[in-house]
């Protein structure tokens, strides 16, 4: 374990661990970073090469532009491909510092735009510091752990188009997925970005088949699931493979922070700046709430009228058991709703087909339990069901935090019958507010 109570002069506390290229004058865009523009294509003319002068936003009071940040130009143009402009609330608060090499740990809950904030700091940094020598192609430069293949996949997923337009690549190491690929992944592409689950990266990284010990940026992203779903020992070892905490930056990140991820953050990280973000309440107040206490037999007929009555609503049911999951899948699917399962029995390969389906809009209703809803992060859903309230309240607010994403508003509808109903108490305890209940009657199968 690594001791975090070595001598340090004050000095160095106050410094950060990379020397910054000079802040772009605003005046003078072009003549001062004129070679940081990018070229579309080497037999294009002058007149087509991107400048910032083409990411044009306008100043807004109370909001910072990408633009006003010390980002390299090609990371702004994919920036302004991916049709962002004003920095999100972590992404204003953390990428001042960590664009200057601070390390950082950062309480955030997902949909804040943290996945940006971490990949933009750290791609900005092997860009103003190219490597003289590269040891060999399996040598990681920047290494994300991420607790759930979905996760980790759309976080390689943002990561590819931010380095659209530059030499850097990305390469993914999660488990469930095709082992031979990602092998020949690592023999044969140059492994500039690591995006890995902890089990199968530590396989890869203790036959040597990605190298951990010049790894420049380390995040660890939803640390307390990875608490929760008893990753932390895999996590530690691959910790101690990389550099000292003094010769990496760290960004960590958790929506909470029990006493043992607080320890951890302290253990990895070298004199932190420290953000939150969360909002005071739990739960976002862009989203309805509702609980609609029912009979057993109920659900399944109440379900069915929410959804038709909803019309084309991207819609997710969160179940607490993968049998329940299946019966629901089948329910819907033979009342010709268009649907699909994501569960943890369900093929990694056909998961990443069901929610590439599920956010082009070509699947309108996705049943989940609570291990595959963790990776789910799509915009524009409109309304969670959930068939039966979670046994632990937390997973309620995780839940309903998949609608009401980006200021958007969303709706949450939970059933509630005799089997489950004492467990309101507790939920409504956690979010610091009563929930609407509504007593459903005369509705059977």
């Amino acid at each position: 374990m690594e001791n975090q109570n070595q001598e340090v002069s004050p000095e160095m506390t106050e410094k950060p661990k990379r020397t910054r290229r000079p802040k772009r004058a605003k005046n003078n865009t072009n003549k001062e970073h004129s070679s940081d523009a990018v070229n579309t294509s080497s037999t294009e003319n002058q007149s087509k090469i991107w400048s910032i002068e083409d990411f044009d936003v306008a100043e807004v009071e109370g909001k910072v532009r990408f633009h006003d940040l010390n980002i390299p130009d090609r990371v702004l143009k994919s920036i302004a491909e991916m049709g962002f402009e004003y920095c999100s609330e972590i992404q204003a608060e953390s990428l001042p510092m960590t664009l200057q090499g601070y390390d950082i740990i950062g309480q955030a809950q997902t949909g804040t735009g943290k996945t940006a904030a971490f990949l933009i700091a750290m791609i900005s940094d092997f860009l103003d510091y190219p490597l003289e020598k590269k040891e060999g192609n399996n040598y990681a430069r920047g290494l994300i752990i991420a607790p759930t293949r979905e996760l980790a996949l759309q976080i390689a997923d943002e990561a590819v188009k931010l380095t659209a337009n530059t030499h850097l690549n990305v390469v993914s190491l999660v488990g469930g997925m095709n082992y031979e690929k990602q092998k020949m992944a690592l023999a044969n592409e140059t492994v500039d970005i690591v995006v890995a689950t902890p089990g199968r990266l530590l396989d890869f990284a203790r036959s040597r088949k990605v190298q951990l010990g010049k790894v420049e940026c380390l995040v660890l992203d939803e640390a307390d699931r990875m608490l929760s779903m008893g990753f932390i020992p895999d996590v530690k070892s691959i910790i101690r493979m990389t550099p000292h905490k003094e010769s990496r930056q760290t960004m960590l990140f958790s929506a909470t922070f029990p006493k043992d991820i607080q320890a951890l953050a302290k253990q990895w990280t070298f004199f932190p700046k420290e953000i939150s973000v969360v909002p005071k309440e739990s739960t976002n107040k862009n989203i309805e709430q509702v609980i609609y206490t029912v009979e057993a037999d109920q659900k399944w007929p109440v379900l069915k009228e929410l959804i038709e009555e909803n019309g084309a609503q991207r819609t997710i049911i969160f179940a607490n058991r993968r049998d329940e999951t299946r019966d629901l899948h089948e329910r819907l699917r033979k009342a010709n709703i268009n649907c699909a399962i994501l569960s943890g029995e369900v093929a990694q390969d056909k998961r990443v087909k069901t929610l590439k389906g599920f956010k082009d809009g070509t699947i309108q209703v996705l049943v989940a339990t609570d291990v595959a809803g963790r990776g789910i992060h799509v915009d524009n859903v409109e309304l969670v069901v959930n068939y039966a309230l979670p046994e632990d309240p937390e997973d309620y607010v995780h839940r309903i935090g998949r609608t009401g994403r980006g200021g958007e508003t969303g709706k949450s509808v939970s059933f509630a019958s005799e089997d489950d109903a004492f467990l309101i108490p507790e939920i409504e305890k956690l979010i610091g507010e009563s929930i609407r209940c509504e007593y459903m009657v005369g509705t059977s199968q």
